[in-house]
């Protein structure tokens, strides 16, 4: 199955869980490897000062639970400084696609496991709880009550990510990458 065709909005109004009309702004953030070298992005490896993919995602918290959904992304893949591809773009509702949990507000239990991305045949991300209520260090800063996700997909058996979030700032640790930045909105 091909991918969905990129998205050109980047207020895009989606349905949430919750039954209520959203729209949805984006967060940007700057990783590096622990190394120092750029990535290349998910699951590709490194490629030392070149811009190889730029990920833009959209999420919403649902009231009273607070709990964080996943409604897609817009992908940009590069090569020698243009875009080349979208691969791995999805939006809820758009070609089979619906809405994951990304991460649960409260009830973090450990063993815990739910989908965070349902696309048939382009992501099937499922998470996994492994380990909460620690503190991090990262070049973008420390950071207090984090947790850890375990990340597996059926789309390719034996590729296991491992990231770490932490209340206020989402995501700080993506294997071998680092926050170092943190832009825009940060609620």
């Amino acid at each position: 199955m091909k991918a969905p065709d990129p998205l050109h909005s980047h207020d895009q109004p989606v349905t949430d869980r919750c039954g209520r009309h959203r729209n949805f702004g984006l967060r940007f953030r700057r990783f590096r490897l622990r190394d120092g070298d750029r990535f290349r992005g998910r699951n590709s490896g490194p490629v030392q000062n070149e811009l190889a993919e730029i990920s833009r995602n959209f999420v919403a918290s649902c009231f009273p639970s607070r709990d964080v959904y996943y409604f897609g992304e817009e992908v940009d893949i590069y090569e020698d400084g243009k875009i080349v591809d979208h691969e791995g773009a999805w939006l809820a509702g758009r070609h089979g696609a619906k809405p994951g949990m990304l991460m649960p507000e409260d009830g973090f239990l450990i063993g815990s496991r739910y989908f965070q991305e349902v696309v048939p045949d382009v992501a099937l991300d499922r998470a996994e709880h492994i380990k909460s209520g620690f503190s991090v260090q990262v070049p973008a800063g420390r950071f207090d009550n984090c947790v850890e996700v375990k990340e597996t997909t059926p789309l390719e058996p034996g590729d296991i990510s491992t990231k770490v979030y932490c209340r206020g700032v989402g995501l700080v640790r993506d294997d071998d990458l680092e926050l170092t930045a943190v832009y825009g909105n940060t609620h």
